[in-house]
C-alpha cells in the first residue's frame, strides 16, 4: 500500500535508520528450568479429542541484563504434535499481537486453524508475553479516563479540544507510572524476546519457529535481531514496518481513511441491501450522521470514543463490514447502537489488561513523539479528512513517558536465515509498506503477498491455499520460494445475512 505523500521522506528515513542498528549483544544468559506441564487455568480452550493442551511456568529475570535480580513468571501453554516422531520438526511459538494480546490461549485457537501437515509437525506454545495476562500482568488503572463511559472524544477539533487531549496523554503516562511503577522499563519488546530464548532453552530445543502475527512480527523480528543462530522457521504474518511506535500509529491512520473511503464505496454498491445511498457521498454522509449523533447525545454510555473503536475494529477485517453498515442503518432508523456494540465490555479486566500493556510496551520500544509532533500530525489528517479514525494512535501518551528507553529495539539480522513475510496487499492495520521495509533488514527472505485482500491477518486465517501451502512447505521443509509470492485474493465480499 502506498504511503502518504507527507510521510514518504520520513519513513524511508527512519528505514535506513534502522537498518544501520547494531543489534546489542544478547545479555547474560540466566538458569533455564526444565519447563514442568500441568493443567491450564479455565480460561484456556480445550482443543478436540485426541489432542491435548497443558500449562505451566517459567521464572524470568525482570531485567535480562541483570539475570540475578528480581524474577517474574512467564505463563507457557502447549498442544503437542500430532504425528510421529519422525515427522516432528520441533516446536512453533506463537503470538497473536497487540502488543498486549494473551498467547496462552492463542497454542489452541490458532493451532486448530494451521494445515494438517504443521499440527502434525510442531508443538504449538503459547505463552503470555510479560505484562499481559497470566505474565506478571500490568496495570495503568483509569488509563487517563480511556475506560470512561461515555469517553471523550477522541479527535480533538481547535486549541481548547487539543489541549484536553494532550491533557489526557499526560494523565494516562501518569496513570501507568503510579500502577507499574518498577516494571515499566522490562516489559519491552527486547526483554520479551529473551523471554522466548528462555522458553526454548526450558524445553530443551536447538532452535525456536515462530508464528506471529501483527505485533507478533515485530517480536519475531526482534527475536531474530537478537539470537539470529537460534532462529529455525520465522513466519511473520501482517508485518509491522521497523519504524518508531508513533510513526507506525500515523501510517496506519492514514491507510484507516483509505479502508474507510472503499467501505463507503462497498457499502453504496449494495445500497438494496443497506439503504444508505447508492453514493459514496451518500454512505460518507449517513456515517457523519451517526457519528454527530452519538457525540452529541451518546446512547447507554456509547458515544464518540466508542463508535470510533467500533470502526476501527470493522475497517481491520472485511468480514465485519455488513455489520458495520447494518449498524448505521439501525441507528439513523431508530436510534439503537446494538449492531454496533462490542460483544464485550470494553473495561474488562482483560481489556483492561490489554491496554495498558498496549502503552507500556510501545513505550519502552523506543523514542517517543513531542506534544507538538501529535498536534502536527492530528491536523495534517485532518486535512486529508476532517474526521479521521484515531483509534490506533496509542504510542501518542509516549510523549509524556516518564522511563524513556536507553535504545530502540533492534530489528532483523543479516545473520538470521532466510524468513518469510506475509501480507495483505491492502490490510489497514499494519499496511504492506512496512512488509517491504522490514524485508531489507533481511537478507535473503521472501514476501507472500496476498493480492486483492483487505483484512488483517493471513495465514491460516483468509482460506487462501496458495498462502498457506507456501507457508506450510517452508515450515515443514524449509523450503524458500525463489522470489516473492504473489497470491490471488478474494476482492471485497458480498454483504451477510439478511
Amino acid at each position: 500500500m502506498p504511503l502518504p505523500p507527507r510521510r514518504t521522506g520520513l519513513l524511508c528515513a527512519l528505514a535506513a535508520a534502522a537498518a544501520t542498528l547494531v543489534p546489542a549483544n544478547p545479555a547474560p544468559a540466566a538458569p533455564s528450568p526444565t519447563l514442568r506441564f500441568g493443567a491450564c487455568p479455565d480460561s484456556i480452550p480445550t482443543p478436540p479429542a485426541p489432542d491435548r493442551v497443558e500449562c505451566g511456568s517459567i521464572a524470568v529475570p525482570l531485567d535480562w541484563d541483570r539475570p540475578q535480580g528480581r524474577r517474574i513468571k512467564i505463563a507457557v501453554s502447549r498442544v503437542p504434535a500430532s504425528g510421529t516422531p519422525a515427522e516432528r520438526r520441533g516446536i512453533l511459538l506463537v503470538n497473536p499481537g497487540g502488543p498486549g494480546g494473551s498467547g496462552l490461549p492463542y497454542a489452541v485457537t490458532k493451532r486448530a486453524k494451521l494445515p494438517e501437515s504443521v499440527r502434525r509437525s510442531y508443538d504449538v506454545i503459547g505463552f503470555d508475553p510479560r505484562g499481559v495476562g497470566h505474565s506478571a500482568p500490568a496495570d495503568c488503572g483509569p488509563m487517563g479516563g480511556l475506560f470512561d463511559s461515555p469517553g471523550a472524544d477522541p479527535v480533538p477539533m481547535g486549541p481548547t479540544a487539543e489541549r484536553a487531549y494532550l491533557a489526557s496523554l499526560r494523565d494516562m503516562a501518569d496513570d501507568c507510572a503510579a500502577g507499574a511503577a518498577g516494571v515499566l522499563p522490562y516489559l519491552s519488546t527486547e526483554q520479551t524476546a529473551h523471554d522466548m530464548d528462555a522458553i526454548r532453552a526450558s524445553l530443551g530445543e536447538p532452535s525456536t519457529s515462530f508464528l506471529g502475527v501483527s505485533y507478533g512480527s515485530y517480536l519475531g523480528a526482534a527475536y531474530a535481531a537478537l539470537f539470529p543462530h537460534r532462529v529455525g522457521r520465522l513466519v511473520l504474518d501482517s508485518v509491522v514496518g521497523p519504524w518508531s511506535w508513533y510513526d507506525f500509529d500515523v501510517v496506519q491512520s492514514r491507510a484507516l481513511l483509505r479502508q474507510r473511503d472503499r467501505f463507503y464505496a462497498w457499502t453504496a454498491a449494495h445500497a438494496d441491501r443497506f439503504g444508505l445511498g447508492g453514493r459514496t457521498a451518500d454512505v460518507r454522509a449517513a456515517y457523519l450522521r451517526v457519528r454527530r449523533g452519538l457525540a452529541e447525545r451518546p446512547v447507554e454510555g456509547f458515544g464518540a470514543a466508542e463508535f470510533d473503536r467500533a470502526v476501527y475494529r470493522a475497517l481491520g477485517r472485511t468480514e465485519r463490514w455488513t455489520g458495520l453498515a447494518d449498524g448505521l442503518r439501525a441507528y439513523l432508523r431508530d436510534g439503537t447502537v446494538t449492531d454496533l456494540r462490542p460483544a464485550s465490555p470494553f473495561d474488562s479486566a482483560a481489556s483492561r489488561n490489554y491496554e495498558a500493556a498496549n502503552r507500556i510496551v510501545k513505550c519502552a520500544d523506543g523514542p517517543a513523539p513531542t506534544p507538538n509532533r501529535i498536534l502536527t500530525d492530528i491536523r495534517r489528517t485532518r486535512r486529508i479528512d476532517p474526521q479521521p479514525v484515531l483509534t490506533g494512535m496509542e504510542a501518542s501518551t509516549c510523549a509524556y513517558w516518564r522511563h524513556r528507553p536507553a535504545h530502540r529495539t533492534p530489528l532483523g539480522s543479516p545473520d538470521a536465515p532466510p524468513l518469510l513475510l506475509v501480507a495483505s496487499a491492502h490490510d489497514p492495520v499494519t499496511p504492506i509498506a512496512g512488509a517491504r521495509e522490514l524485508r531489507r533488514l533481511l537478507p535473503g527472505s521472501r514476501l507472500v503477498t496476498l493480492e486483492n485482500d483487505y483484512s488483517h491477518g493471513v495465514f491460516a486465517s483468509r482460506g487462501n491455499a496458495c498462502v498457506d501451502d507456501t507457508v506450510a512447505a517452508y515450515l515443514i521443509d524449509g523450503t524458500v520460494p525463489a522470489g516473492d509470492v504473489r497470491c490471488a485474493g478474494p476482492g471485497l465480499p458480498e454483504p451477510s445475512g439478511r
